[in-house]
């Protein structure tokens, strides 16, 4: 896991993600604060979402160390935690793609559009690895796969 940041209203906000050893995302979280807090909410949503993971590898950040010690001791599966400046290149690769959509855009205006439009962007780039399996995708485009999925949604 990692956190990159992203401009929103001329101020940076941070963009937490996390990637299996494949490069396939597991989660992310666009928070305004890069605190305990965020990386607990953070932590807490991919593991209900992708359970509890046997590693995590992360870079020096102190917050996300701490973080995960404490989240350590309320789970019962032991998770190894490797903090290892260049372990984590696979999600430094990862944010690549994503600085690639949003540098173009040259800021968002708001929280909540930057929020939407990333969601978006996220789903496109998990499209492109292989990570949802419609029926049919072989025939469909990335666009149309995306297009199908956005029809499937309900509102909450």
């Amino acid at each position: 896991m990692d956190e990159t940041y992203i401009k929103i209203k001329g101020a940076w906000k941070y963009l937490y993600r996390a990637v299996d050893k494949e490069g396939k995302t597991v989660d992310f979280l666009l928070t305004v604060r890069r605190d305990k807090a965020a990386a607990i909410r953070f932590f807490d949503q991919a593991m209900k979402a992708n359970d509890v993971p046997e590693k995590v590898t992360m870079d020096k950040s102190g917050t996300n160390k701490a973080t995960i010690d404490e989240i350590k001791v309320s789970i019962e599966k032991q998770t190894i935690v490797r903090q290892v400046k260049f372990l984590n290149n696979i999600v430094k690769e990862d944010h690549r793609a994503m600085k690639r959509v949003t540098k173009p855009l040259l800021n968002f205006k708001s929280f909540q559009a930057a929020k939407c439009v990333l969601a978006g962007i996220e789903l496109m780039h998990m499209i492109r690895k292989g990570q949802f399996m419609l029926t049919g995708c072989n025939e469909m485009s990335f666009a149309d796969q995306f297009y199908a999925l956005a029809g499937q949604l309900r509102p909450v």
